[in-house]
């Protein structure tokens, strides 16, 4: 029995996130395992660093699975996405210890958000949109107070599945790359919908609706606003897991 580490990236609009789902709803995990099963001809059930919301985007999700094939492994690939959406890719194969899992083995997991200042019918695919020019300043500086270990229970959805609350974050800025402002944050784990809620409340605070101290008080009461909702899916990136 092989345990087969695999990197992912896929366009995540026309998916209902990554986590295989019943009934007829699409997702990333279900497309794989249901490609991988049919070429391997047994029941494959995938493990992932991390379950990204429905329209989330991923440039390098890792994912492993365990197969008893003897099939090499860059034909498996080759067959795997001949077959997949052109929406999804997978790549760079390798056979792995029986005790690596891809979401408990990794020590890190870098988001990026891409954020427009102006509508665009090309680039609203991959990024949110706040129609204006925010105060970067004050955006950069509640970026900066997310840096160490802190319980985000304010800014996540709840989540039977993942009950702890914090997290450590050990990088945390915008910066501005072309037409983009682009959010990165590197954390040991991340919480449901927990980026999104950040930049909206990052958003806020650049259009002057949300003081630096209020996000503060969130912060360390845990409570979420009601005036916050989670940014546009079509933003956020899992850009690169660390192991």
């Amino acid at each position: 029995m092989k345990n087969i580490r695999i990197t992912v990236e896929y366009d995540g609009t026309s998916f209902a996130g990554w986590q295989r789902q019943s009934g007829r709803i699409t997702t990333i995990q279900g497309e794989i395992e249901a490609a991988l099963g049919m070429i391997l001809q047994e029941e494959i059930s995938l493990a992932a660093a991390g379950r990204t919301d429905k329209g989330v985007h991923a440039r390098a999700q890792t994912a492993n699975f365990f197969s008893s094939s003897t099939m090499d492994l860059s034909r498996i690939i080759h067959s795997l996405n001949s077959v997949l959406p052109k929406t999804i890719r997978v790549s760079d194969p390798v056979e792995v210890s029986h005790d690596f899992h891809a979401r408990h083995s990794a020590r890190e997991r870098q988001y990026r958000y891409f954020l427009l200042e102006e509508p665009s019918a090309i680039y609203g695919r991959f990024a949110g949109c706040m129609s204006g020019k925010p105060d970067i300043t004050v955006m950069q500086q509640i970026a900066a107070s997310l840096l160490g270990t802190h319980d985000f229970s304010a800014f996540s959805k709840e989540d039977r599945d993942n009950p702890g609350r914090l997290c450590t974050v050990t990088a945390s800025e915008w910066y501005r790359t072309d037409r983009f402002l682009v959010f990165q944050i590197s954390a040991n784990r991340f919480l449901r919908s927990m980026v999104r809620y950040l930049v909206d409340a990052m958003i806020s605070a650049g259009k002057g609706t949300l003081n630096a101290e209020e996000f503060q008080r969130m912060l360390d009461g845990g409570v979420l606003s009601s005036s916050l909702k989670p940014a546009d899916a079509s933003g956020l990136f899992l850009w690169k897991v660390t192991y």
